[in-house]
């Protein structure tokens, strides 16, 4: 997890990031999915302190905020790890394979989908499809692609992970 990126939100403090993010858009409602894209981006997930902040930015209802936050694949409320994994379960990766794919991986981090290992390296997602259909089964790794998948090339990555 990055350090610098911590959300400051506690004890009625902004966040600086905060501020000059609500500087750059109108209180409107038509504005909630780009804002929290940037709060994404910035801090890795979307903390219920920021909700709060956007919130009372765009007079919306915390239900709606995190109706979207919920709805969208894109957000997430909890932290990743500094890798991101993502195991796609969709119909060609499924088919070819990519279960054996997920279930090692959950043996050898020894944590489920949607969570992150307690030393903040790992984390592990659930995918429907990432485009890649022709190279199934796939995982990602960050963003970065690994098609044509096997138990053996997801060992070989996360031992060089764990190297670095």
């Amino acid at each position: 997890m990055q350090e610098d990126k911590k959300c400051c939100c506690e004890e009625n403090k902004k966040d600086q990031f905060i501020e000059e993010l609500f500087l750059e858009y109108k209180p409107i409602k038509d504005n909630l999915i780009q804002i929290l894209n940037e709060i994404q981006e910035h801090y890795g997930y979307i903390p219920i302190e920021v909700q709060k902040e956007v919130s009372e930015f765009l007079s919306i209802p915390m239900a709606e905020i995190y109706g979207v936050v919920t709805f969208y694949s894109r957000f997430s409320l909890k932290p990743k790890g500094k890798y991101n994994i993502s195991i796609c379960l969709g119909t060609a990766c499924f088919v070819k394979g990519s279960q054996k794919i997920m279930d090692r991986l959950q043996e050898r981090l020894k944590i489920k989908p949607g969570e992150t290992t307690e030393d903040g390296l790992f984390s592990i997602e659930e995918t429907r499809c990432v485009g890649a259909c022709g190279l199934a089964p796939v995982f990602t790794v960050n963003g970065e692609v690994y098609g044509k998948a096997t138990v053996q090339k997801l060992d070989q990555v996360l031992d060089e992970l764990m190297k670095q």
